[in-house]
């Protein structure tokens, strides 16, 4: 097989492209910023100017800042964008539109497809960096029609993950912030026992979605499910192996 260069690409063989928020907070294993979260190569693109505070107020004059850098990622040879803060999808549409490769910027995204797979009576719950900030045009931009069988809670008011994320402190304690998480789900599915599953919208909080899951017994999606599937849809696994054929 022959191989061409492709002019000006310095590294090849990342599929996913990862737009990260100009941020100062330390990113651990399990965060969508770590790269030792995933099981294939990605590449970072940090959004010089894009910091937290404009993504949690859905700053839609960011987006020129988004689009740079997004035509960065694919001009290294990138076959879809994803970010690292679910308060993106404000500017999902209009990403996409301008791109030549998919583009799911948003973990919510993920929202009516969990819809799709619980009963008509059954709720998802959303634990969110900010519930005050996730109103319905952040979900209308997600692609979500109603907030009627969503349950969201937030981690705004919880001292340890404020002071990380929010705060941006640079220090992040993970056994507090996972105890913290851990609160948040447990008092969501006890006030509201229709909730069947439940999204991460936060691209920090899939390090504690297995104790999440284990702590509630219920499905836990996040950005890194999300991740990990349009990966699988991009790049395909060759199967092998022998079936016995009868006589």
């Amino acid at each position: 097989m022959i191989y061409k260069a492709r002019s000006g690409q310095a590294s090849y063989g990342e599929a996913i492209g990862i737009l990260l928020l100009d941020c100062f907070t330390p990113f651990i294993p399990g965060d969508v910023a770590n790269a030792t979260t995933y099981c294939f190569p990605v590449r970072f693109q940090k959004v010089e100017g894009l910091t937290t505070k404009r993504a949690l107020g859905k700053d839609r004059t960011a987006f020129e800042l988004l689009h740079t850098a997004a035509e960065e990622l694919v001009s290294q040879g990138v076959r879809a964008i994803t970010g690292d803060c679910g308060f993106l999808a404000i500017h999902q549409r209009s990403l996409a539109a301008v791109l030549d490769v998919p583009v799911f910027l948003s973990s919510l995204l993920q929202i009516p497809f969990i819809f799709s797979i619980l009963g008509r009576d059954q709720k998802v719950g959303i634990i969110t960096a900010d519930s005050k900030s996730l109103d319905e045009t952040l979900l209308e931009a997600a692609g979500v029609r109603s907030g009627e069988r969503l349950v969201i809670r937030g981690m705004e008011d919880r001292e340890n993950f404020s002071k990380a994320v929010i705060q941006e402190t640079g220090f992040l304690d993970s056994e507090k912030v996972k105890m913290e998480a851990l609160s948040v789900a447990r008092e969501m599915v006890e006030e509201e026992q229709n909730v069947r599953a439940i999204l991460l919208e936060c691209s920090c909080l899939p390090p504690y979605a297995r104790a999440i899951q284990k702590a509630i017994e219920l499905p836990v999606f996040d950005y890194v499910t999300m991740i990990n599937y349009v990966h699988s849809a991009l790049v395909k696994e060759s199967f092998e192996g022998k079936i016995r054929s009868e006589a």
